[in-house]
């Protein structure tokens, strides 16, 4: 049988992840969420930029993660940054676990996407980057566009 295309539509990145940390690897988790947290991510009203996550007994937990309250939810809707746990196999958690014991290493969720009709959040295994890191990437940025603009004049003005 053919499986279904499954299409990924991001919902929101984190950005400051990218130039904060050193990504070393990604795990795909699904998060367990309420009716009125899933109505407002749909809205796109989800911000990872102080988000972390950690394994507590056995279980991955999204933390600080802020999800804005549902616009039409009555007085059931949900605390923005309560904590959600997030859902993956029982050897990646304890993979997850035995990377973050070693010194340096953190979660940090990189981007929240739709996979179908789920809400799905990309996991990094990252270690935090120096100063110098930073300056270092921004300055090869910088020249790379440099280069690009030149290549493009040139081809221009020939």
């Amino acid at each position: 049988m053919a499986e279904k295309a499954q299409t990924q539509k991001i919902i929101t990145t984190n950005r400051e992840a990218y130039h904060n940390y050193h990504i070393l690897e990604t795990y795909e988790a699904g998060i367990q969420l309420v009716g009125t947290e899933v109505k407002s991510i749909r809205e796109g009203r989800v911000s990872l930029k102080e988000a972390y996550a950690l394994v507590r007994d056995g279980q991955t937990w999204l933390l600080n993660a802020h999800i804005s309250h549902y616009s039409h939810g009555n007085r059931q809707n949900h605390d923005p940054t309560r904590d959600r746990r997030l859902l993956l196999h029982k050897r990646e958690i304890i993979r997850l676990q035995s990377k973050v014991q070693e010194k340096g290493l953190t979660l940090i969720p990189t981007k929240m996407y739709y996979k179908g009709n789920l809400i799905k959040c990309e996991l990094a295994v990252a270690r935090g980057k120096k100063l110098y890191d930073k300056r270092e990437t921004e300055k090869r940025k910088t020249q790379e566009r440099e280069a690009r603009t030149v290549i493009k004049n040139k081809v221009k003005y020939e």
